[in-house]
């Protein structure tokens, strides 16, 4: 009888390690996606090109601000974050 509860309690204790570090993976990854954002528009604004490590970054320009859209895959979906900065005079 104790081996079976050892056994449950086992898998379940596996469980839930492997959705933490899913959680800290998916963290993470908006962390980056956040950075990747800001990074982005920024370098944009001043006419720099930008290149992230991970992802894709997508840029616009409208009414004198530059919106930069960062997707960053993680294990629990895509994240996804906007930073918009204003463009300088060039």
């Amino acid at each position: 009888m104790s081996t079976i509860e050892s056994a449950l309690g086992l898998g379940s204790l596996v469980a839930v390690c492997g959705l933490i570090v899913g959680a800290i993976a998916t963290m993470a990854a908006h962390l980056a996606a956040v950075d990747a954002a800001g990074a982005a528009a920024r370098s944009h604004a001043i006419g720099v090109d930008y290149h992230p490590v991970r992802g894709e970054v997508s840029v616009t320009e409208s009414g004198g601000l530059a919106t930069a859209t960062a997707t960053v895959p993680s294990p629990l979906g895509n994240r996804t974050h906007r930073a918009v900065f204003p463009v300088e005079v060039r």
